[in-house]
């Protein structure tokens, strides 16, 4: 067109900014919305229509560029454009992403203002994106308010409006959804399904689920999905909460019977809930069944593994080990560090660092609390799990447990297992001994451990268990009358030799 003399005009702009965004191609649909300002010899400059804007509008969101979207946006305002239902959307889009609760209202004010109700489209963007700035209430009213206007749910209003129940833990909600649906024959999809299914895992609702699993293998029932991996993954997971490792097991054979090829997540279920269920060679065929189906381990199942070393003994233990160590020998090598009384602190620091760097950030401290269960559980020598956990600590894993304030000193347990817990507070009561020792350093008015409180029906949690810990190690940490799962104590009730002596008794765990 450029060499026949032909002028580029707003609609080729358009279709070529279009034609780059729908290929992901951002870079270069920048490069011709900025082209459409910047006139030359063969290409005079050209005004964006509406459709152009809503566009680029979601180009730049789509490359992050918050700023410029609501540049583009006042500016294209500003010309006497009027925003279409693209452009909400995207907008709508953009501000969830960010958790921007402001920029949500701004999108409802800018619709009043310019007289746009919203169409499916935008009313999906919208309750989206409240869903991620945590907003179950608002996002029930629109609903209420999308039906009242007429405008017919969808599969995907119904996904995401489970999605926020259930973020919200609010079950029956979601529950009551799904039953509205099904009176009026609404079709379903396996995203709606499976997310309502995963629901029921996270807030404990073992029957519905159940139930709602059972239409999905009704065969007379066509508007509902058939069960895939992530159905059975859901339904796995039910049964690995309550602890059921008979029905967690036979759901997995019965998937894989259906031909439906488990993914990894179902393996580390299973062989987590059969580990707690003290099915220790069970756990181990599950996992050797899977290799020669062409499992590739990830670092959760092995963190998983290890969880499992932690509560097996004698040749079971060994059994596991010797699974592990076919994919990450390293593990099992610091483990066999660890139980041998003669290894040095030097010797564990290296073999710790070497498991560290061959794992992926966010496993690194769920296997350090691991390594330190297997330390109480196993009998191992008694200053491991401590040096575990100082050397730990120098790489940063549990760096933010301690909190100080001028009144108060805070002990944050919650991302620690019931070893690591006690293994840290023993480590806070030292460092709270040795601080009580100094001169001119006196101690602060109160003290306060935080364990957190599981809201999972059937979790449970660090708090019962620690409970227990301080009754059997006779510190004068309480349960405190205004926050569940804290424990709390003052400098009057602390006393220094006491301190020093919790830490030295070195008591065994009972898990």
């Amino acid at each position: 067109m450029l060499d026949s003399g032909v002028p580029l005009d707003n609609i080729t702009y358009s279709t070529l900014i279009t034609a780059a965004r729908r290929c992901r191609q951002f870079a270069k649909a920048v490069e011709w919305f900025e082209r459409m300002y910047s006139p030359s010899p063969d290409a005079p400059a050209v005004l964006p229509d509406e459709v152009t804007y809503s566009a680029v509008l979601d180009v730049y969101a789509q490359l992050g560029m918050k700023e410029e979207v609501l540049a583009l946006f006042d500016r294209a305002r500003g010309s006497g454009w009027k925003p279409d239902h693209v452009a909400f959307a995207v907008l709508a889009k953009m501000f969830g992403e960010a958790g921007d609760y402001d920029g949500i209202q701004l999108v409802f004010r800018e619709m009043r203002e310019v007289g746009v109700r919203p169409n499916i489209f935008v009313y999906n963007a919208l309750l989206e994106a409240l869903g991620k700035t945590g907003k179950p209430g608002l996002a029930r009213s629109l609903f209420e308010e999308m039906v009242a206007q007429g405008v017919e749910p969808n599969a995907r209003t119904h996904t995401a409006l489970a999605k926020i129940y259930g973020r919200a833990r609010w079950g029956r909600d979601a529950l009551q959804l799904w039953d509205q649906m099904r009176a009026k024959k609404v079709p379903a999809d396996s995203i709606l399904c499976n997310t309502l299914l995963s629901m029921c895992a996270d807030v404990g609702l073992v029957a519905e689920a159940e139930q709602l699993f059972g239409e999905m293998k009704d065969p007379k029932l066509d508007d509902v999905p058939k069960p895939d991996k992530w159905s059975y993954t859901a339904m796995i997971n039910i049964y690995g909460s309550i602890k059921d490792a008979d029905r967690a097991l036979q759901l997995f054979v019965e998937m894989l019977e259906a031909g439906i090829e488990a993914n990894i997540m179902s393996y580390t279920i299973v062989i987590q809930c059969l580990g707690k269920a003290n099915r220790i060679r069970d756990a181990v065929e599950v996992l050797e069944a899977g290799l020669e189906r062409g499992l590739r381990p990830d670092d959760r199942l092995c963190g998983c593994l290890l969880s499992v070393v932690a509560l097996s003994t004698g040749d079971e233990t060994e059994l596991v080990l010797a699974s592990l160590e076919k994919f990450n020998p390293n593990l099992v090598k610091l483990v066999r560090t660890l139980g041998d009384a003669q290894a040095t602190t030097d010797e564990i620091k290296e073999e710790l660092k070497a498991m560290l760097n061959g794992a992926d950030s966010e496993v690194r401290r769920p296997y350090c609390n691991c390594l330190i269960d297997i330390c109480h559980n196993h009998g191992l020598p008694p200053q491991r799990a401590g040096q575990l956990f100082r050397l730990a600590q120098g790489y940063g894993l549990y760096s933010k447990l301690h909190i100080r304030k001028d009144n108060e000193w805070l002990l944050d347990l919650r991302s620690l297992s019931i070893g690591a817990a006690k293994t840290a507070f023993d480590d806070w009561m030292s460092t709270l001994s040795d601080h009580a020792a100094a001169q001119g350093q006196p101690l602060p008015q109160s003290f306060n451990v935080f364990t957190g409180s599981s809201t999972h029906k059937f979790a449970q949690g660090l708090a019962s268990a620690f409970a227990a810990l301080l009754e059997e190690m006779a510190v004068p940490f309480r349960p405190s009358e205004s926050q569940v799962g804290s424990f709390v104590s003052s400098r009057d009730e602390v006393r220094p030799e006491m301190m020093a002596q919790s830490y030295t008794d070195g008591y065994v765990l009972k898990f």
